[in-house]
């Protein structure tokens, strides 16, 4: 397991706390739009006259992209966002947040986390390295997502294990504390962001990349 190192900030610029939020911002459009465009789309059938043999699939398709939208929304609001007052988390209503948004995903999530409550740093790990696991593996596989008290530490695991899985380089650079060079915005952001409250929490993160597989893994202290 190799360290994601802290970058040489003699050459690397300064990150803002307006740009990474404003990345972020980005960053979740980008997810929110999906859904949302396809609710549209079906009451657009709905309401077309020369349409109504396709209702039942009009239907389907904002039943779906409504659950899916209100998946990202809660995930969201925990992973990115402050998620109210809370500074303690049950790891059964983190574990449901994750499976709401595996159930978008071709990859399969396998929740193995034994400690029953976490802080929010940890509760933002836990929730970013899986999704983060599940985009790793675009064709399906399984994210195993493990967590244990080790004394005053938290330590995580995430193996993301299947055919072509793969980790883009920007999200390693966003791992790093890196800028994302030529890759893309939207995939960088939330590993940098994550390298942000990691690091700002004590902790450090790490990454492995074997043939079809991808594991992550970070420490914090509890």
């Amino acid at each position: 397991m190799t360290e994601i190192a802290a970058p040489d900030v003699s050459e690397t610029p300064p990150l803002r706390a307006a740009e990474l939020a404003a990345f972020l911002a980005a960053r979740m459009c980008h997810d929110f739009i999906s859904p949302a465009s396809a609710i549209v789309s079906g009451l657009d059938l709905l309401e077309d006259p020369t349409a109504q043999d396709m209702r039942d699939d009009a239907m389907g398709l904002i039943a779906t992209s409504a659950r899916k939208l209100a998946d990202l929304l809660a995930f969201t609001r925990v992973a990115f966002g402050a998620s109210a007052s809370a500074e303690t988390f049950d790891v059964r209503e983190l574990e449901k947040l994750a499976q709401g948004v595996f159930g978008h995903m071709r990859a399969e999530l396998d929740w193995q986390v034994v400690t029953p409550a976490v802080n929010k740093p940890v509760a933002r790990t836990l929730l970013n390295l899986a999704q983060m696991a599940g985009a790793a593996l675009p064709t399906g596989g399984t994210a195993q997502v493990r967590a244990v008290e080790e004394g005053a530490t938290v330590v995580i695991a995430v193996e993301a294990t299947g055919p072509r899985a793969r980790l883009r380089p920007e999200v390693l650079a966003g791992l790093r504390g890196e800028g994302p060079g030529e890759g893309l915005h939207g995939h960088w952001v939330q590993a940098r962001y994550l390298h942000f409250f990691v690091t700002d929490a004590g902790g450090r993160v790490f990454a492995d990349l074997t043939e079809e597989k991808v594991t992550l893994a970070a420490t914090i202290p509890a």
